[in-house]
Formats: C-alpha cells, structure tokens, sequence
C-alpha cells in the first residue's frame, strides 16, 4: 500500500523536491509553503494563485489534514471555547481568552492526558494520542481569526495551557513553535508564547539544553512533596529536590524567569505555612508566581480559597519580594476556566 504523505509535515526543501519532480516549477512550492504556513490555508481549493489542475494535482498526492471547529461557546465575559474535530474524529478544546490587555489563546498539545491532577477535569480523561505540530497549529491559527473576527483585535499571547502535557509531545510542540514564530509561519514572537508543564524534570532540562525562547511556567499547587503528591501524582516520579535541579538548569541554560502556577484550594494549600513553603521555593531562581482561582469540576473534591486567605497568602509572599498576579478564573460558565477542559462543547458553531 502507498502512504500518502502529509504535506504539511514536509520541510520547503522537501516540498521543492517533490515539485521538481512533478515538472513543476520550484517557486510553486514555495508558493504552497506560504499558503500552508502564513496564509493558513486549510484547502489546497483556497490556493488561488495555483492552477485548477496543480490544485487537483496536489489533492491526489497529498493530504491536507486540516482542523476544523466541530463546535463553539461564548462566555458571558466574552471568551470563546471550541471544539475542534481532528482529521482521525478525535474533538480537543482550545480558548480564546480576551483581556483589556490582551488577546490569549489557549491550546492543547494531547487528546486527553495521561497524568490524572486531580483537580483538573483533562485528568479525568484517557490519553489518547500526541496532537502533531500542525494540529497545534491550526488551533492557533484559527484562534487567531476568532480574536480579528469578533473583537477586530489581533492574537498577542499563546498559552499552551489547554489538554494535555506539552512536555510529553515535546518534539511536536517545539515544531509548533518553530512554524508560529518563523517569518515565513505566524511570525508570533517567541516572549509570548508560554509553554506551561505539571513537572516532567528531564524534560524541563531538554528545554534548557535547546535554549528555548520562549516562556516556561510550572504548575506547582504545593511546595511541599506530601501535599503535591496527593493532588498530582506525577510528582511520585518528579519530586520538588528533582524539578529544583532541573529548574537551575534550566535558569543556567536560558537566563528565563520561570512562572510558578499555584491554585489556591481551600484547607489544603491556602494557609501561611504553604506560602512560606512556596516563598522558599521561589528563592531557588528568578520566578514570579501566579495564584488561581480554583474552577470546580464534575465531581471534584476540592473549593475555592475564601477571599480572605488569597489575598493574606498574597500579600505573603509579596513581603518576600516575589513578584504575584492573582489570575481570575474567565469562561467558567461555559467550562472554558482553567482546568475545565473536558469536551463538554453544546453549541454548534458555523464557522
């Protein structure tokens, strides 16, 4: 049997190749390129500047497996969550995140997650299989239209917060990146692009050894091992001593403030004595550390921090000169908050 190859997974050298062989001209590849990469084209159909019959040329040899929105949901706060539809059925969800300051999406770099946080609906999910650099893509690039199209405001920050570990797709995430901020991709600037993980300490090392540009954030939740492991079990593996080391190398590789990510639950990680534990986490390099609102889950165990003990907890470690945003949870209503994502789309959209 033939193997049809996916176009998108061809290097512009690879592409010229195949075009060189077809008889064609070299510059129509990277023509197709341009199309793939910066247009974001999700038809060989919308290459215009191609002829009919290299455009019927290019479908017989190739595939084109593009994401679409399967469905889509707006937040009362103005957030949009989607459902896309991968080539294979598969659904993942990704948010467009809106902010006086900001326009943010958020993807996914899995369908599921393997790693069962507890506080986290992805968890409660089965992994499935990695997303491929240009599936992490798609997303991004139809976000972006989302923000132009309803908010006339462009994308300015990527989050790679949605479902799945980043860390565990590492290869293709990275590819990702690499096609989001190339000059001939999205042209996005690496510095807003943040690559968030639960804690894979080998990986966080990788990260350092390719000198990566963009922005690491660590979901921490607790600063002391026993805590930790009860809410996140991969901690078992990669202890808080194991991601000490691997953040200094990290720091030593990159010279990159790392962003803690701590939410706050009620009488589990909310009194003084876990912000003084996280305070002398935070001293092992240049950080900031960001306090999140806890968004419920079907049939979670835990509840948000009272009002009172977030902000003592902030003001905490703000008297240890930690620099601290209380991030506040936008599309709960629609299951789009942090730690919602669980294919709960209803809404079907017509984009």
């Amino acid at each position: 049997m033939v193997l049809i190859p996916d176009i998108r997974k061809l290097s512009l050298e690879e592409l010229t190749t195949y075009f060189k062989e077809m008889g064609e001209k070299p510059f129509r590849a990277r023509q197709v390129h341009e199309w793939l990469w910066q247009k974001s084209a999700r038809s060989f159909d919308e290459m215009t500047n191609l002829s009919k019959e290299l455009r019927q040329k290019l479908k017989n040899l190739f595939l084109l497996n593009a994401v679409s929105v399967a469905t889509s949901q707006i937040s009362n706060d103005r957030t949009i969550k989607s459902g896309f539809r991968l080539y294979d059925g598969q659904i993942i969800e990704g948010v467009l995140i809106p902010t006086d300051e900001r326009m943010t999406a958020c993807v996914s770099s899995q369908v599921g997650c393997s790693l069962t946080c507890k506080f986290c609906a992805t968890g409660k999910l089965d992994r499935i299989r990695n997303l491929d650099a240009a599936e992490i893509y798609d997303q991004v690039a139809i976000i972006k239209k989302q923000a132009e199209d309803n908010y006339s405001i462009p994308l300015s920050n990527i989050v790679y917060m949605g479902m799945g570990e980043p860390l565990l797709n590492y290869s293709n995430v990275l590819k990702s990146i690499e096609r989001i901020t190339a000059p001939d991709g999205l042209n996005m600037s690496p510095k807003r692009i943040t690559v968030s993980t639960a804690g894979i300490a080998k990986m966080i090392m990788k990260l350092g050894d390719d000198q990566v540009k963009f922005n690491l954030a660590l979901s921490l939740h607790a600063a002391n091992d026993e805590k930790r492991n009860k809410i996140m079990p991969i901690n078992e593996h990669n202890s808080l001593e194991a991601l000490r080391k691997a953040l200094r190398y990290f720091y030593d590789k990159t010279e990159s403030r790392v962003t803690y990510e701590y939410i706050v639950f009620n009488g589990f990680n909310d009194e003084l004595t876990d912000a003084k534990e996280l305070a002398e986490f935070c001293r092992i390099i240049p950080c900031k550390v960001n306090l999140i609102e806890y968004n419920p889950i079907e049939g979670g165990e835990f509840v948000n921090a009272r009002e009172d003990k977030l902000e003592a907890f902030k003001v905490f470690l703000e008297s240890r000169n930690i620099i601290v945003n209380v991030r506040r949870s936008r599309g709960k209503d629609i299951d789009a908050a942090c730690g919602q994502l669980a294919n709960k789309n209803k809404v079907k959209s017509d984009q």
